[in-house]
This record gives C-alpha cells, structure tokens and sequence, in this order.
C-alpha cells in the first residue's frame, strides 16, 4: 500500500499584482523525511511557502496536510493543525530573552484572558509552569540552554537560526517549513544545525526545506524538488537532479554539480 504524504499540493497558483509567481505546482513530503525545495531566485519557493502556511492564499489549487484541506486557512490555524514554518531572517522580539521567545510562541498559552484570570489562576500558573518546561526542552534539543537568560538581540546569526528552529518546536509540528536554516551560517555550526534537523526528524518530525547551499541538501534531503520560472522542473534523490540536464541549465547554467 502507498503511504499518503504528509503534505499534499497540487495545481498551486498564485499572482502578485498580475504576475504569476507560482503557477501548477505539484509537491509532495512524506512523514518522518527532509525534502529539499530548491530552485533559482524568483522561483517560486517562498511564494510555495506563504501559501501552504497560510502567509497568502493562493489563487487556485490545493492543500491538504494531515489529511485535511487547509487552502486559506489563516496562518494561526494552519500552526494550530500542526504545521510550523521559519523564516530567512528570523523574526522574533529582539529585546526578549531566549526563554522568553520560546515561551512566548508555546502553542494553547491561555493566561491573557480576563476570564481565565479570575477563575482559572491556579491552572494559568500550572500552565505557565509547564510551557516553561517544554520551552527549556526544546533549548536543551537545540544547545541554546547556554544564552538561555541573553536577549535574542546578543545571539550569534547561527543562535538566531537555532532559535527561530525552536520557536516552530514551540508550536509541537508534525511539519516544519524552513526557509535557508544555514543562510549566513560559518560552515561548522551549519553542520550543527544539520546534526540537529537530523535528530529532530529521527524523533518524527518531517521537514521540507528550502536551501540554496547544496552541501547541505545532498547531506540532509531524502527527496529534492526543484522549481524554475514559477512550475515544477524535476524531482527525485539529489543524485538524480544533480544530473538531470534540465536543472543543470535552469538553476546552475552549464556548471556541473557533484553528487
């Protein structure tokens, strides 16, 4: 029997202002795998992105994650059905502490109603309590416990990654878009992160990655999509796109990968 994808789109389309930035895509991520979504600036990748989290609707197409149809769906829904995403530059509050921007982006936080406040403050208290244990958690899986206390503000750009990768954990995913993880990475905490997204995915997460660093797609990607000009191009093992004469020309020009 053939395993459903985690992740499911087909036909997606989507205009910016008239020009079609994403048009027919089909893409697939299987549970428990890294998948690769590469291609040259203006592609389509990011568009690809917005629209599966929710950032903009796409025109046509569709969505499915986890079994369900989520085209449209707002941002805060799509996290709340499991599906996480990073950004290229890490967004967060400068001036919050590590544990403070891991607690912040813990999912089913309920301590800001009025409601809540009156009646509930023990169970507020409890849940507090609890998300701050899943918030070290997650530093601890990351070796962020280290700038714990520092403001996201001090932290180097890889910690910065580091901590926009545990910001997603915070949301408990079963999918985590990310967006160029080792971007401006010196290359040894670039393969730490690797070693991390590895060990995430061994405990059962699933990834779908875009990266313009192909060291790191062949070492971490099962599966490779590549887009060009807004469509699909190839897919298949990095091996395979790496020597797939359509990609050399639209992505690398004539220059030959090492796969």
């Amino acid at each position: 029997m053939l395993e459903v994808a985690l992740l499911e789109v087909r036909g997606l389309a989507r205009s910016f202002y008239g020009v079609q930035a994403v048009r027919g895509v089909d893409l697939d991520v299987e549970a428990g795998r890294i998948t690769g979504l590469i291609g040259p600036n203006g592609a389509g990748k990011t568009t690809v992105f917005n629209c599966v989290s929710g950032v903009v609707p796409p025109d046509a197409g569709g969505i499915r994650f986890d079994g369900r149809d989520i085209a449209g769906w707002r941002p805060d829904r799509v996290t709340q059905a499991g599906l996480a995403r990073t950004f290229q530059i890490a967004r967060g509050f400068p001036q919050l502490t590590v544990l403070e921007n891991l607690m912040l982006y813990g999912r089913d936080q309920r301590g800001e109603g009025v409601m809540a406040a009156m009646f509930a403050r023990s169970l507020v208290a409890r849940q507090e309590d609890e998300l701050r244990e899943r918030a070290l958690a997650v530093a601890h899986r990351l070796s962020l416990m280290p700038v714990i206390d520092n403001l996201a503000a001090e932290l180097s750009g890889g910690q910065k990654k580091l901590l926009e990768i545990g910001r997603a954990l915070m949301a408990r995913p079963k999918l985590i878009l990310l967006d160029e993880p080792v971007a401006g990475v010196n290359p040894s905490l670039a393969k730490e992160i690797e070693g991390r997204l590895r060990g995430l995915v061994a405990e059962g997460l699933s990834i779908l990655l875009i990266e313009h660093h192909m060291d790191t797609i062949a070492q971490l990607c099962d599966q490779v999509i590549v887009l060009a000009q807004g469509t699909n191009l190839a897919a298949g093992t990095f091996t395979q796109i790496a020597n797939d004469a359509r990609v050399q020309e639209a992505y690398m020009g004539h220059r030959r990968w090492s796969a």
